[in-house]
């Protein structure tokens, strides 16, 4: 099969001819339909994963036909139309028992312990657990770019969050993750603050759900802004950049005992930033995570997306061949362009 895959860390992306997988017994073979670009994948390519292990191929946000399934899959035969979460569950530890695969003890996501989805077929494991039926009326892209933006965000709104109409949800940063989130908190009737140095992003979130924008470029008045426009602070505030001065204000921002999700990744040099640990403590703030969803989770959001409370397609920036997502790939530490990238020709 034809795969975008790297030698070293940091360096040259290629597509090259690699053996076809093999689905281990619980295991299916999946053919690659649809797969995004996320800065995730940016952060393994250039070794800020401990689990990557060269040579590697990237690719965690996709959907597909099943190709092949092992002996002892029992829900899933060729020519299912399926996606997944990007962590994937054993099934057997206490996390998955209680229902909470996304950090599971045992879990393994394709793209990072695993080869992905850039790729024409992908392997996964544990089957029957882990895979996602797709509903018949959504297309692969549309599938894929769910992907983790869009699902993660669903979590840390709805689920982590718990967020209601009318309440105030700031959003730090508009790319994937951020649009995702205002899309979702807007549709469950909340009121959206967005914030990004792009006048274009702050545009496009307008367009899909913000009520209020900040433009945080060059401005050191960012929390009191969106402290002042929900009038004295965000019930629930997102940090969907991941970056040390996005996850103090999003924390700053909030009002008394309201939650920030963190969803933007912290990795590298950025993992242990600097908190407002004074305010946390005199305000009774939450800190959250929020870190993919469980598969049994997607009939809620595609549910969503029938009735059209949500439309994730909106949030497809364009569309590209396998072999351009390596130059795509490695620019994403950009931020250029406004929503997501979507590969659908291999």
């Amino acid at each position: 099969m034809k795969a975008l895959i790297y030698n070293e860390f940091g360096k040259s992306i290629a597509c090259r001819q690699v053996a076809d997988p093999t689905p281990a017994p619980d295991g299916v073979a999946i053919q690659v339909k649809a797969t995004g670009l996320c800065r995730s994948d940016w952060h393994g390519w250039m070794g800020h994963d401990p689990d990557i292990r060269l040579p590697h191929v990237p690719g965690h946000e996709f959907a597909g036909i099943i190709a092949a399934v092992g002996k002892d899959v029992r829900r899933w035969k060729p020519g299912d139309r399926v996606t997944l979460p990007f962590v994937c569950g054993c099934g057997v530890c206490p996390q998955c028992a209680s229902g909470n695969q996304q950090v599971c003890d045992h879990q393994f996501q394709p793209g990072f312990t695993h080869w992905g989805s850039f790729a024409e077929y992908v392997a996964i494991d544990r089957a029957d657990l882990n895979v996602v039926r797709l509903p018949d009326e959504l297309d692969f892209v549309i599938a894929a770019s769910l992907g983790c933006r869009f699902v993660t965000s669903f979590r840390a709104i709805v689920e982590q969050g718990k967020t209601s109409a009318g309440q105030w949800v700031a959003v730090h940063g508009c790319g994937g993750v951020g649009l995702s989130a205002i899309m979702i908190a807007s549709a469950i009737g909340a009121n959206v603050v967005a914030i990004d140095i792009s006048e274009e992003k702050l545009a496009f979130a307008r367009s899909i759900g913000a009520n209020a924008t900040v433009n945080a470029r060059g401005s050191s008045s960012v929390v009191e802004q969106v402290r002042d426009i929900t009038d004295g602070g965000a019930h629930v505030s997102i940090d969907a950049l991941g970056s040390p001065q996005t996850c103090f204000n999003s924390i700053a921002s909030l009002r008394k005992r309201g939650k920030h999700v963190q969803v933007g990744l912290m990795l590298a040099e950025h993992r242990h930033p600097a908190i407002p640990m004074d305010r946390v403590i005199a305000n009774e703030l939450e800190i959250l995570g929020s870190h993919g969803i469980q598969a049994h989770k997607y009939p809620l959001l595609f549910e969503m997306i029938r009735t059209g409370k949500v439309r994730p397609e909106r949030l497809i920036g364009k569309r590209i061949r396998l072999e351009d997502a390596a130059d795509e790939l490695t620019r994403m530490d950009a931020f250029a362009g406004t929503g997501v990238t979507v590969v659908d020709t291999f």
